[in-house]
């Protein structure tokens, strides 16, 4: 995977477009848009896939879709107007067993299953990784209830992490050239330090921290303002895997409008 030509600011500016991110790949570039939040669109060769798509994003911002990954069943995660909105006629929309009373026609993967050339999408492969807490205290994603993806198009191997600690099936990942990695989730449960440990064991040749501002998203559920969001732990996170020769992108995840 060659490096990108340029980075992104950390927030939209008002009425700008979402910025894109281009790889180059088999059958042509490899598009990749942050939108808000935890929610990716990726396009390749005609392929529109959105990821954990979310109303507040402003859905003229994203394409319609051929295939949905859903990571949890929280609103930000898990919207289903968002979905109605942006799915093509009879387009897979892939869930988490959480996900199932929202989707009902959604193909669910439990942790570790797969599919290949999703809904007919030839060249389009999605398998489940576990993504659930550990540290003692509440737990807000117990295991086997959320997914992460490893998407494989275009001979690219994309790891979308949803919202996970660093356990053993997250740890134990490789070949990735570009993952999303959550970063100051809940209970600081992914803290920067932490999230440096991880993905110097994974490896990526390109990380995008992301789900990494929960006030942000809280305000905004509230219908509060959108105010820039923060910027703990970024530069952390750059200084410790730059010496690994892992690129971090800063996506402009929190709009402003």
């Amino acid at each position: 995977m060659a490096a990108l030509l340029a980075s992104v600011t950390l927030a939209a500016q008002p009425g700008a477009p979402p910025a894109a991110d281009h790889f180059p790949a088999t059958g042509g570039d490899l598009v990749i848009t942050p939108l808000i939040h935890a929610s990716v669109q990726i396009e390749h060769a005609g392929v529109v896939i959105q990821i954990d798509p979310w109303s507040r994003g402003g859905l003229a911002r994203m394409k319609p879709a051929d295939l949905v990954l859903i990571t949890d069943d929280v609103g930000h995660h898990l919207d289903r107007a968002a979905i109605a909105a942006l799915r093509k006629p009879g387009a897979p929309v892939v869930i988490a067993a959480n996900g199932k009373s929202v989707v009902p026609d959604g193909i669910v993967l439990a942790n570790g299953a797969g599919v290949a050339n999703v809904g007919g999408l030839a060249g389009v492969h999605v398998q489940a990784v576990a993504a659930y807490d550990v540290t003692p205290g509440e737990l807000f994603h117990p295991k086997g209830e959320g997914n992460g993806y490893l998407l494989d198009i275009g001979g690219t191997r994309i790891y979308v992490a949803g919202v996970t600690e660093c356990v053993p099936e997250v740890r134990g990942l490789r070949g990735i050239d570009i993952a999303f990695f959550p970063m100051n989730v809940p209970a600081a449960r992914m803290e920067p330090a932490a999230a440096v440990d991880c993905l110097a064991a994974i490896k990526p040749k390109v990380v995008y921290p992301y789900h990494y501002d929960q006030d942000w998203v809280r305000r905004l559920d509230r219908d509060g303002p959108r105010q820039p969001a923060t910027t703990r732990g970024l530069q952390t996170l750059k200084d410790g895997l730059a010496p690994l020769g892992i690129d971090v992108r800063l996506g402009a995840w929190y709009p402003l409008q």
